[in-house]
């Protein structure tokens, strides 16, 4: 008998043999509640809706207790809720909210600070607007915002803060109280205190003004929040959030800060519906809205209570998915080099935003059941990859040494610095494909299968498959070299061997080893 061992590896041996891969991935949206945007509710259990982040409102009273006195408490307990969750927080701390009793802390109003009685917004005398202009509040503010600054910035758990602290709902207006000679709100002064200390104070967690205030606002690394989203967002008239926008210069500050906000509540539901004409006040187009701010993240506190279903449910679910970015990994390569190999990865933004954080990117080799072998650290930004119709390349190449053997899935991810929180998910068909939060890229194979025979000194032959076998790899037998009939299929994952006794070796035969396409 003449006994031929033939290797016929298909793509995973090349990878070694020097060739280069390419492999084209396929589109899936990503879901609505990829973290740091999406639409939000008010702090709470709430299942009916996907959604990353959670809203809170906290009086200043509730954490300062005197002017370098402060109790933490309260805040942990919102943030620590929220995590437990795997959400994200986003906040504000204010003074005077209407219809709620005064958020100015008690030792400054011992202190006499003059405060001022209203009864607009159904208010009727609960809440009090107090003088922006006193020595004793506006050295209490800035003290604030540096403890606050000092113990926050950069807490996991804390996704975007809004500045509050003046006006009405700290939403930096006293409407209609700031014409002269009735002008309550703070002076131009006073808001670049305010401004000048959140800028100190808070250099890694992203911080959002209602809109542009203060002395040159396109110089501080602050963003925006429209609260009356698709309502008064598009101009005309200029007070609305875009034409103020368009007044101070600041309507590319989302190509590098986040745009925020609320739906207009009274337009929360109707949004939603086949028709802006069911909404009580005047409503804007959503995706006009969300196309001309960049918006990320919005509260819209209906559409988590009472809640949609149907159509409904499916238009605002869609509305979510507007916001904020969308990466979609188009393309990867894998590049054979000496001592290593490069793995390009060739993605874009799809979105409307950029991602605003420095979350680490990781790649890792997986196991088909998802175990993880090995992960590596990589230079790449996640953070201001712009809206874009033609990709960017990131490339990375791994030595050798460090490449373990055997086949294996390569996978991305970026790191949640929260523990337990959710995972960004690219919008790829295979994003979980072998392990949750990861990407699958592709299969790759570092030991090439070969498949020899042996002869034994019984004069039997033994024909052994060593190296990483994939799923599906078979040995096939012929005896002219151009058909071929299975021999043994489904090989184990490591190695395989089989002994052709001596009496059976009687003509010619062609074995080859055969791998399954990826």
């Amino acid at each position: 008998m003449k006994l031929t061992a033939a290797l016929t590896a298909f793509l995973c041996a090349r990878l070694l043999a020097g060739a280069v891969e390419f492999r084209t991935l396929a589109h899936s949206p990503a879901p609505p509640d990829n973290p740091l945007k999406g639409f939000l509710p008010y702090l709470g259990n709430y299942t009916n809706f996907p959604h990353s982040l959670e809203w809170f409102y906290l009086p200043l009273n509730a954490v300062m207790t005197g002017s370098n006195q402060f109790a933490w408490g309260a805040l942990e307990t919102r943030l620590n809720a929220i995590a437990a969750r795997g959400h994200h927080a986003v906040f504000r701390f204010y003074l005077d909210y209407p219809t709620l009793p005064s958020g100015v802390p008690q030792y400054l109003l011992d202190a006499g600070l003059v405060t001022r009685r209203y009864d607009d917004y159904g208010n009727n005398g609960v809440s009090v607007s107090p003088d922006y202009e006193a020595p004793l509040l506006r050295a209490a503010l800035t003290n604030f915002i540096h403890h606050f600054g000092a113990a926050y910035d950069g807490d996991p758990r804390i996704g975007f803060i809004t500045v509050g602290l003046l006006g009405f709902w700290g939403e930096w207006h006293t409407y209609p109280y700031w014409n002269p000679p009735s002008n309550w709100f703070a002076s131009v002064t006073v808001q670049n205190e305010v401004l000048d200390a959140y800028q100190s104070a808070f250099t890694q967690t992203r911080w959002l003004l209602r809109q542009p205030h203060g002395t040159q606002p396109g110089q501080r690394p602050m963003g925006y929040h429209d609260d009356s989203f698709a309502h008064s967002t598009l101009d005309p008239p200029g007070w609305h959030f875009l034409g103020a926008l368009k007044a101070a210069g600041e309507t590319n500050k989302w190509r590098t800060q986040p745009i925020g906000g609320e739906v207009r509540p009274e337009i929360q539901s109707c949004l939603w519906e086949t028709s802006l004409s069911a909404c009580p006040i005047p409503a804007q187009d959503f995706s006009a809205c969300v196309d001309a701010t960049h918006a990320t993240w919005l509260l819209n506190h209906a559409a988590f209570e009472p809640g949609f279903t149907g159509a409904k449910q499916d238009r605002a679910l869609a509305g979510a998915r507007r916001l904020g970015y969308e990466f979609f990994v188009s393309e990867v390569t894998f590049a054979p080099q000496p001592g290593g190999v490069n793995i390009a990865v060739a993605l874009r933004n799809l979105g409307v935003a950029p991602f605003y954080y420095d979350w680490p990117v990781e790649l890792a080799a997986l196991l088909d059941d998802g175990t993880l072998v090995r992960a590596w650290p990589t230079p790449w930004p996640l953070r201001g990859l712009p809206p874009a119709p033609t990709n960017t390349t990131w490339s990375l190449t791994l030595p050798d040494a460090e490449l373990p053997e055997g086949v294996f899935a390569l996978a991305l991810r970026a790191v949640n610095p929260l523990p337990n929180g959710q995972p960004l998910r690219f919008a790829n068909a295979t994003q979980d494909q072998h392990r949750p939060g990861w990407l699958t890229l592709g299969r790759f194979q570092l030991t090439p299968p070969a498949l020899t025979a042996i002869r034994q000194s019984d004069a039997s032959v033994q024909l052994r498959a060593t190296g990483g076998l994939p799923p599906g790899a078979r040995v096939e037998i012929s005896a002219d070299l151009r058909s071929w009939q299975p021999f043994q299929t489904n090989l184990p994952a490591t190695n395989w061997a089989h002994v052709l006794p001596a009496h059976s070796l009687t003509g010619a035969a062609f074995f080859r080893l055969v791998l399954p396409p990826w």
